[in-house]
């Protein structure tokens, strides 16, 4: 991403800011795994969609007077052994080059300078990046800063930047929809590359080293999120990350994966037979999976309200899996159906967005079909990404093969 399309968030973002208010976004802390090793950084989404800086322990510092506002940035500063160890810091000059933001200063420096802010008498509120899935899940360092700031200034009003965010992110602008269409191309070729590669006594780790490997030609940016590679009876744990199993003759193998473009993420899920040949059961239920994926990209349009993109989606798989004699009634398509449908993607695969009640142009979100039938030993998803248009929605994802006809033509050229 260009730095104009940061600018354009922090403007955005700064005209939905009260007056007289100051914001802090944390780029976020790295994680200590065990003994003296770390889990590998990665950046809030927030802080990297208002800046593109990917480093930890940043800070963006805004100041909203009036109509106008200020903004400046916090790194780290050069340390030669620290850089020695773990690589190469951003420059002040680097910084604003990607970001836009002139002032650029270091991290030392920000809780001084935020005292002295606070002090002058001309804000009466801050902005934080408040965003906690779960009453009990440990403090980031946001919580912590502004809990010892609320100590310290009880004076100021603490409000939570986060529901501005999301609303922003909510539509996807066009430098961004180029970025998930690269995205989709390198995951099109991971997965045909799993898909080629596949044979039964395949092991799961070796699927998942062919994705690896395809993604690897690409560049360094990898896989948008755990991926998940399974087959058989793994198939049924719907997030499943060991890749221990092995694919044997009439197995399915299912791929939720995804590939991350210039920061911009893609999700999506094939089902293959591991010998590249379908059985008649195998045929039946992904028939009914495409018809309704295809049935969901024919409908989706503008003014459409948003949760009925779960409910036609289960609902009309639901009549098609009745009619194929494998569902008793329709109101119990929960035994095979057994998660939601859509969800937005964007900076994160399971984009923080304020969830519309209507659907509108330049959103991104999945359309997924999840079939799993125990007794039958066939569980699978058919994912693909969905943008809305002004008058319909495109399927970001149909190159990857997702017919009968081609994967099975894909697993042949093998």
């Amino acid at each position: 991403m260009k730095k104009e399309f940061h600018a354009g968030n922090r403007a955005a973002l700064a005209a939905r800011l009260e007056n007289n208010s100051l914001l802090v976004i944390f780029s976020g802390e790295q994680k200590r795994k065990t003994a003296d090793e770390y889990y590998p950084f990665f950046t809030n989404r927030d802080f990297y969609y208002l800046t593109g800086l990917d480093s930890k322990d940043f800070v963006l510092l805004m100041q909203k007077d009036g109509n106008d506002y200020k903004e400046r940035i916090y790194i780290l500063p050069p340390d030669m052994m620290a850089e020695r160890w773990t690589g190469r810091r951003i420059k002040p000059d680097e910084a604003t080059e990607k970001s836009g933001i002139s002032d650029v200063r270091y991290r030392k420096d920000f809780e001084n300078d935020l005292h002295k802010l606070v002090l002058d008498g001309n804000y009466k509120s801050i902005y934080f990046d408040y965003d906690k899935m779960t009453e009990d899940e440990p403090a980031d360092i946001t919580h912590r800063f502004s809990k010892a700031f609320g100590d310290k200034y009880p004076f100021m009003e603490k409000l939570n930047a986060h529901r501005h965010i999301r609303a922003l992110r909510t539509i996807k602008q066009p430098c961004e929809i180029e970025a998930m269409k690269e995205a989709q191309k390198i995951t099109r070729a991971g997965i045909v590359a799993m898909m080629k590669a596949s044979r039964p006594g395949m092991y799961e780790y070796q699927y998942k080293a062919e994705w690896d490997y395809a993604l690897a030609r690409y560049g360094t940016e990898g896989p948008a999120f755990p991926s998940i590679i399974s087959a058989g009876k793994n198939n049924f744990c719907i997030h499943y990350y060991s890749y221990t199993g092995r694919a044997e003759d009439g197995d399915m193998i299912l791929n939720d994966v995804g590939a991350m473009y210039d920061g911009l993420m893609c999700d999506v899920s094939r089902g293959f037979p591991c010998n590249g040949k379908y059985t008649d059961r195998q045929k039946l239920l992904y028939n009914c999976a495409y018809n309704t994926s295809e049935h969901m990209f024919s409908m989706v349009k503008p003014s459409m309200k948003m949760a009925d993109v779960d409910r036609i989606n289960r609902e009309y798989n639901a009549e098609l899996l009745k009619d194929a004699g494998v569902l008793d009634d329709v109101k119990n398509i929960g035994k095979y159906m057994w998660h939601a449908g859509a969800h937005h993607v964007g900076y994160d695969v399971h984009d923080a967005v304020e969830m519309p009640e209507i659907i509108a142009p330049g959103m991104v979100f999945c359309v997924d079909i999840g079939i799993y039938h125990e007794e039958w030993g066939i569980g699978f998803r058919l994912e693909d990404n969905c943008l809305v248009t002004e008058d319909g929605c495109i399927n970001l994802s149909a190159a990857t093969p997702r017919t009968i006809e081609e994967i099975e033509d894909t697993m042949v050229k093998r």
